[in-house]
């Protein structure tokens, strides 16, 4: 069994496009190629279509790519089995995540790990909540960082209660103050993180009872301080995306602390890899400590 056939089959099918696979999984365009076009002549199916606007998958490869998926998953879970049983700490990590913990979580996470494991491979699979949620399910990510408490079926490990505050033009009237008054959210045109209908957000109006004037939405935490920085409204976001930022804006905490936790997710911890348990060790013993 040819695994790296699948690997670039399920590869193609995240990237949706066969130079972007190719470049993560380190071949040339046409190696991918020659191996999807291997595995649709082994199985006497058509798995992708190619077009101009990049590569879909096919009703017959919908239906195998659970199949799939497992069998690569599988693979993965045999080797860091038998590499435990040489006494070998290797392995790779799939990690769901999102663009604050990449950018201020990650990069020291995986400098300290690799010092004591530095066999462990990682792969960032960055997303949503929502689509996090879902790769761990599928099982194409071992284990997620995520916004909690996670759906019911997923295990997950608290690691930091992270502020959420209220920025401000630098020449807004209330740059000044202590404290934001939860009231005058109503009043300010506010530009709104996109995160799906119920989130820490939202539930700041709904428990005031307050109606946000929201004239602005977007889904990148960057363009919403730099809306700000440009005085069209003010925002509330999370304390860790606003970490050495470059923006000049005003950081005030609301009147009414509030706060998002978050954590690490998982399907279950039993069923998880030698190199996966480590990790989860290792951001264990880190609660707490990691901004």
């Amino acid at each position: 069994m040819n695994i790296q056939k699948y690997e670039a089959f399920l590869k193609t099918v995240e990237c949706r496009s066969l130079t972007k696979a190719a470049q993560e999984l380190g071949y040339t365009q046409s190696a991918v190629s020659h191996m999807l076009n291997a595995l649709e002549t082994e199985w006497s199916v058509t798995l992708l279509t190619r077009d101009r606007s990049g590569v879909s998958v096919t009703s017959d490869g919908l239906q195998l790519l659970p199949l799939i998926r497992k069998v690569c998953n599988a693979n993965r879970e045999l080797l860091n089995q038998v590499g435990e049983l040489h006494g070998l700490e290797a392995g790779v990590i799939r990690i769901g995540t999102f663009t604050s913990v990449s950018v201020h979580w990650l990069p020291k996470m995986i400098k300290t790990f690799h010092s004591e494991y530095p066999n462990i491979d990682f792969e960032l699979l960055h997303g949503d909540y929502t689509e996090i949620e879902n790769w761990i399910l599928e099982g194409r990510a071992d284990c997620g960082f995520l916004r909690l408490p996670a759906k019911a079926d997923l295990e997950s490990i608290f690691l930091e209660q992270d502020r959420l505050l209220v920025i401000l033009p630098e020449q807004h009237p209330l740059a000044d103050c202590d404290y934001f008054p939860i009231t005058k959210l109503a009043d300010e045109p506010f530009i709104l993180l996109e995160e799906g209908p119920e989130n820490e957000i939202t539930k700041i109006f709904a428990e005031n009872g307050i109606r946000p004037n929201v004239r602005f939405t977007a889904r990148d935490d960057y363009a919403i301080i730099s809306m700000v920085e440009c005085g069209l409204g003010i925002s509330i976001l999370p304390e860790l995306v606003l970490h050495r930022t470059p923006y000049k804006v005003v950081k005030r905490e609301l009147a009414t602390p509030a706060f998002r936790k978050l954590g690490i997710v998982l399907k279950d911890t039993r069923y998880a890899s030698p190199a996966v348990k480590r990790f989860l060790d290792y951001l264990h013993h880190r609660e707490g400590q990691l901004t």
